[in-house]
């Protein structure tokens, strides 16, 4: 259905069914069969390809059915204005293009080109003449046409620019004027039409304070105006139409800012501050007041006033043109000390416009008042004890005037003698300057006073003592150093009380509690806990030393310390006896030395002796009795150092060593030791060549001495002596002088010299030892043979030679012959007996 062409079944020719159209299919392909009758039936088929020719039954057609545009009339001959396109659909067709009506005075023209049609301007265009061309357009095949219409509407040509009436001009508008005041309206003119000469107005400058209306031309303000920062504005301003090219005009407008009282006074300062003497005369200046006004003419011209504002109650007024406060009448600093005032600045505008501030002025005083005490006479209450220097009251006056005027000095100026109280000189701060016990002194009166010069004023203190239990207790460690002097001859042993515990209260009218916390499990210290009284347990009394640590607690009822007590026992024997001494101390006391000096002491004397502390053994104390002087006589004795048991120094070497040293145990026991008493062998009570030998005896008990620290048990020695035979000597009274050289104790090698109590070997050449037995030849080196630090070297040969240190030492034996002295020094010997022959040679 819809096919073209038919074919004839018997004849095979092809006929056109239906009308072709080769604008619709331009080619056909198609296959035909032929088949015969028989049988089987026979086929062949071919293929057929119908081409359709075109023959001109198209017409040309337009693109668009109708066309509109403008065209300026300024625009050039020979310019295209339109290209117009005409489809044929037959082939081969060649369409052309010609304007067959509407073409007024053959402006335009039209070829075709490409295919289409272009039509150009021929002649110059006349808006004036003709305004609008409606072209007639049609395009032919040659057979077949189709036309056109084209609407050409002439514009008007930009010819004429936008005109100023004039190129400047000058308005005036008051700075008060509220935001979008309209100022002036310009305008400008144009002789073109249409947008041509529709006019737009703009500013050229960027000036924020004022706006122009782009159509109107009116300058309205957008911002408040403020003649003291700009008194005037130039605007620049630009009229241009809305042509093709557009054209323009400028003109000038300066705006005048007139001025308007818009500013209020401003003072120069925020507050004013001034000060006068309140002695000063009437009419004296204080200070001056300026203010300024951004404003100009009376509008800016001010003047000054108290009125609405604060004068002082009078006190003050200011001159209106200058702004000089001066003070109007008397000024009393103590019944106004500082005036507040406030002041305006007016200006003379319409309306006037003004400012306050505030002003203080201060009254400076004069010395017209004298001190005032609160009333005239004090009760003060002074707790007692209170510490030495301490603030025990506060005296004070009031001086109504200030400054150094009201600066007042205080005094004691009767009553203080002794001089218990100070009073401080600036701030009356009463001082007290020695203890205050109640119990000894219960009131104080004083009288005070109070200058300020030349200005003086006095007031009566009583001072009246408060007693209280406001101090702990106050205890020490301490030790209880107990020598133990076991004796078959006497019991010395301390059966009652050796003393208190060391403590005390501040406050009179406390009372203690003794007891031990820890320490006394044994009982070794019996304590009567409400006197603090102190006993030796009898478990003690033995001859066996010991060392205990106790606390003890003290208590006022309020308060309680604690502290250790050492109880140290001591077993005193007739060895350390026989070896001691005793050494004299200058200005020194039993209790003094206990706290703290005995532990110096003992420091110090270890030291000489090159000895432990704890080989140290002070066993008694005692004062001088036999001198007016503060002398007090210590007794101690020493062991030898290098672990000897039980073997003291002797008490010469004791005596020698401490007396040789005393610069070096001054210097570490902080005391001084005085050269030895005599004693009592010193007068040589001993007949003929008896040798006096001290005995102290010890059979007095002696009580405890107590220091603030130290319970003491002294063994109080007795003087004694007794006279021996020395060697080399016989008789029943020493008599008869032995000649110890009789039994030839130097041998052959060697020459016996007798002397007091002994004798002395010399020897011959190459010998020497105490006996002449050591032969420098034949002999080996033997300890000591070298005197004076030599050293001993044996010779290969056999014997032995000394090698003297440098210095003045005799060979071979380094032997010392001679010594010499630098100035200031001295030389010691141990103290000589009283001789019937006696020899020194030097």
């Amino acid at each position: 259905s819809g096919f073209p062409f038919q074919i004839n079944n018997s004849t095979g020719w092809i006929t056109v069914a239906a009308e072709l159209d080769r604008e619709t299919v331009e080619n056909y392909h198609f296959g035909v069969e032929a088949r015969d009758h028989g049988v089987p039936v026979m086929t062949s088929s071919a293929s057929v390809s119908i081409t359709v020719l075109d023959v001109n039954d198209n017409n040309p057609t337009f693109t668009e059915k109708v066309y509109h545009l403008r065209l300026n009339e300024d625009a050039a001959v020979g310019s295209s204005v339109l290209t117009l396109t005409a489809v044929d659909r037959d082939v081969n067709s060649v369409v052309t293009y010609q304007i067959t009506s509407g073409n007024t005075r053959n402006r335009f023209a039209i070829t075709s080109q490409s295919g289409g049609g272009l039509i150009t301007l021929a002649l110059p265009l006349d808006y004036k003449q003709e305004r609008q061309y409606v072209l007639t357009v049609t395009a032919s095949d040659g057979t077949r046409f189709d036309t056109v219409q084209v609407f050409i509407n002439v514009t008007d040509a930009n010819t004429h620019r936008p005109v100023f009436q004039s190129s400047h001009y000058t308005v005036s508008v008051s700075e008060d004027k509220p935001i979008g005041t309209s100022i002036v309206t310009i305008s400008a003119t144009d002789e073109d039409t249409g947008e041509n000469a529709r006019i737009t107005y703009i500013l050229d400058d960027n000036i924020p304070q004022f706006r122009i209306d782009p159509d109107t031309g009116t300058i309205t303000t957008l911002m408040e105006l403020d003649y003291e920062d700009q008194a005037s504005y130039t605007l620049a301003i630009t009229a241009h139409d809305n042509g093709i090219p557009q054209k323009s005009d400028t003109t000038y407008v300066e705006i005048l800012i007139l001025d308007a009282n818009d500013n209020a006074p401003r003072f120069l300062r925020d507050r004013y501050q001034g000060s006068v003497f309140e002695d000063v005369p009437l009419s004296t200046s204080v200070l001056q007041l300026s203010a300024t006004d951004r404003d100009s003419g009376l509008n800016g011209r001010l003047l000054y006033t108290f009125q609405g504002g604060d004068d002082g109650d009078g006190d003050f007024y200011i001159e209106p043109t200058s702004g000089v406060i001066r003070t109007l009448r008397k000024l009393d600093r103590e019944n106004v000390a500082v005036y507040s005032l406030r002041a305006f600045a007016v200006d003379r505008g319409s309306p006037p416009l003004k400012a306050s501030v505030d002003i203080q002025v201060t009254v400076l005083d004069i010395n017209d008042n004298p001190p005032v005490f609160e009333k005239d006479e004090f009760d003060i209450f002074v707790e007692e004890n209170s510490p030495v220097g301490s603030i025990v009251a506060r005296i004070s006056a009031a001086d109504p005037d200030e400054g150094t005027n009201a600066q007042i000095m205080y005094q004691i100026v009767e009553g203080n003698i002794p001089e218990v109280f100070q009073l401080d000189l600036l701030n009356g701060d009463l001082t007290a300057l020695m203890d205050l016990d109640y119990e000894s002194r219960t009131e104080y009166v004083i009288v005070v006073q109070a200058t300020s010069a030349p200005l003086v004023s006095r007031a009566t203190v009583h001072i009246r003592l408060l007693d209280q239990n406001d101090n702990p207790p106050v205890l020490q460690d301490f030790q209880i150093l107990f020598n133990n002097y076991v004796t078959n001859k006497s019991n010395s042993f301390p059966s009652g009380v050796i003393g208190k515990i060391p403590a005390h209260d501040p406050d009179v009218s406390d009372s203690l509690a003794y007891t031990f916390v820890q320490g006394n499990e044994l009982n070794l210290l019996l304590l009567d806990s409400a006197t603090g009284e102190l006993k030796l347990s009898r478990e003690l009394d033995n001859n066996r030393p010991l060392e205990a640590l106790m606390k003890v607690s003290v208590s006022d009822g309020v308060h309680s310390v604690t502290a250790v007590c050492t109880l140290r026992v001591t077993i005193i024997t007739d060895d350390m006896l026989t070896n001691s001494i005793t050494v004299r101390l200058e200005n020194m006391s039993q209790e003094r030395f206990l706290s703290p000096l005995l532990s110096l002491f003992v420091e110090g004397v270890a030291t000489v002796l090159s000895t432990a502390k704890d080989s140290i053994f002070v066993f008694n104390i005692q004062n001088d009795t036999d001198v007016s002087s503060n002398i007090l006589n210590v007794t101690f004795s020493a062991l030898l150092p290098g672990g000897i048991r039980n073997k003291f120094f002797p008490s010469e070497d004791l005596q020698e060593q401490i007396y040789l040293n005393r610069t070096l145990l001054t210097m570490i026991s902080t005391q001084r030791v005085l050269p030895f008493d005599d004693n009592i062998c010193l007068r040589e009570p001993c007949e003929n060549y008896m040798k006096c030998v001290s005995v102290l005896k010890f059979d007095s008990s002696a009580p405890f001495i107590s220091s603030n620290t130290v319970l003491f048990r002294p063994i109080h020695p007795i003087n004694g002596l007794r006279c021996r035979c020395p060697p080399g000597f016989t008789g029943d009274y020493c008599e008869t002088e032995i000649d110890l050289c009789y039994s030839n104790p130097c041998g052959s090698n060697g020459l016996c010299r007798s002397r007091e109590g002994g004798y002395t070997c010399e020897c011959y050449e190459d010998y020497t030892g105490e006996s002449c037995e050591v032969n420098a030849r034949s002999g080996r080196c033997a300890p000591g043979v070298c005197k004076n630090g030599g050293t001993c070297v044996n010779l290969l040969i056999g014997g032995f030679k000394c090698e003297c240190p440098p210095g003045e030492y005799e060979r071979p034996y380094c032997e010392m012959t001679t010594r010499s002295f630098p100035p200031q020094s001295f030389i010691t010997f141990k103290g000589l007996r009283q001789r019937f022959h006696f020899t020194v040679s030097l």
